[in-house]
């Protein structure tokens, strides 16, 4: 409400991202899918990526029930990066977990994950 009320600050996104997830949670993914895409777009246009790794990595745990998982190990390693870019090693260490097991769940050869780590 405050977002809506007084416009979009720069930890908007996070609200958002984290109101899709309970959203989805709660049984309508495709609401929280909304809010989560909400979120991302916000991130770009309030111009701040301080939290842009948990953006992402919340974001992304809803976007694999309506998206390819293939599709997330790309977004994990954006959060990744964004993460390690603005010191957040907490959401940078839990987009590498999440890394790991959306790669185990989508089938990547275990050979080209040891590779790359």
């Amino acid at each position: 409400q405050l977002s809506l009320l007084h416009g979009m600050s720069p930890v908007s996104p996070v609200g958002f991202v984290h109101l899709g997830s309970y959203v989805a949670k709660l049984g309508d993914i495709t609401e929280g899918y909304r809010y989560v895409t909400l979120a991302r777009s916000l991130m770009d246009r309030v111009g701040s990526r301080e939290s842009a790794g948990e953006v992402i990595s919340i974001g992304t745990q809803v976007r694999a029930y309506i998206e390819p998982l293939q599709a997330t190990l790309e977004y994990h390693n954006e959060g990744y990066a964004a993460s390690m870019a603005s010191g957040d090693i907490v959401q940078a260490a839990f987009n590498t977990v999440l890394i790991c097991s959306s790669s185990l769940s989508a089938g990547v050869n275990l050979q080209i994950m040891r590779e790359k780590s």
